[in-house]
């Protein structure tokens, strides 16, 4: 049962814009996750991993999956995304997933992703628990999702040969 509840557009600021993404912010929001693994993700997964990015590619798994999707604009540029589903985890029952966020290094600390967290979490209002699964090694990442309110739940899994834990925000 989808429970998604989207806002069209929320202002946050007079330079930044968060919207639902459309298949014509396809080349922004790849080019952002394209990017966003490279400045991460470099030194963390082996050159196999990272050798199997491209922009196109990126650009074309947006242009086909612009649903459930926030996208931040900055200045008019699209500077990072949230995706969010119901909870794919066996384990849980009436949970939603923010699956992905992701801002480029150059925007963050601009609050740009404390916007796109809330408004996935609106999106997901409808359930009690938010999951979302981050590596061990982003300490960075873990920090920011440790001061919205999501904490460890002792579950982990394997992503690409690296660690992942899950983190839990309860809504009730």
């Amino acid at each position: 049962m989808t429970r998604f509840h989207l806002t069209h557009e929320m202002t946050t600021s007079e330079r930044l814009v968060i919207r639902v993404a459309t298949a014509d912010d396809a080349p922004g929001k790849g080019y952002v996750h394209y990017r966003s693994w490279i400045e991460t993700y470099t030194g963390i997964f082996d050159s196999k991993v990272m050798d199997h990015l491209s922009l196109e590619r990126s650009v074309a798994i947006a242009r086909d999956h612009p649903e459930n999707t926030y996208v931040a604009l900055y200045d008019g540029v699209i500077v990072g995304f949230s995706c969010y589903l119901e909870a794919r985890d066996d384990d849980l029952h009436d949970a939603g997933e923010v699956m992905a966020l992701y801002v480029l290094k150059s925007q963050q600390g601009l609050g740009i992703g404390k916007a796109l967290m809330k408004n996935a979490l609106t999106a997901l209002k409808g359930y009690d628990t938010i999951v979302i699964w981050v590596l061990e090694s982003n300490l960075q990442a873990i920090g920011f999702y440790r001061h919205i309110g999501f904490s460890t739940d002792g579950k982990s899994k394997e992503i690409l040969g690296r660690k992942a834990i899950r983190m839990t925000l309860d809504l009730l």
